[in-house]
């Protein structure tokens, strides 16, 4: 079974050891590089700073009580915007619907939030999120050679 957990600053240590797992399984799907956050930039200020991010919704997924993956919902510009970053899928729980419950669950705070839209940016080569999002509703708004810029309707916002 899959629950989603809400973080807080207090929740740093756990969104820390799962940031740093990603950053070190996937390092060419994040803008973000594992070196960044290790040595002077892992320091329990910077982490607890990132979940207290004004606007922001961080979450993570966990699967028989174990966490599984993660992801952000933050503001835009736009106020009827919303952005899903930081989404990672831990390689123990792929296939198992993490990555749909992640951005159901941001897409619903989202809407309850406000916003019309969420988008998102992923790199071209990683097809297999590019399929997690396709499959979630997300289309391609536009691209720069390197990112795809995706969009997902979220319908009426009552």
């Amino acid at each position: 079974m899959i629950e989603m957990r809400a973080l807080s600053a207090d929740d740093w240590r756990l969104w820390r050891d799962l940031r740093l797992a990603a950053l070190a399984d996937a390092p060419d799907a994040f803008g973000s590089r594992l070196a960044e956050w290790q040595g002077d930039g892992d320091r329990e200020e910077r982490w607890r700073s990132r979940l207290t991010m004004p606007g922001s919704h961080n979450l993570v997924a966990e699967v028989d009580g174990a966490p599984a993956g993660m992801a952000s919902g933050v503001p835009a510009e736009d106020p009827a915007v919303r952005g899903l970053i930081a989404m990672w899928v831990s390689p123990a729980a792929r296939g198992l619907g993490v990555g749909d419950a992640l951005i159901g669950a941001v897409a619903d705070w989202a809407k309850t939030s406000g916003a019309s839209e969420l988008r998102l940016a992923v790199y071209e080569h990683n097809a297999a999120a590019l399929r997690l999002y396709v499959r979630n509703g997300f289309e391609v708004a536009s691209e720069s050679g390197v990112e795809r810029f995706m969009v997902k309707p979220l319908g009426d916002r009552r």
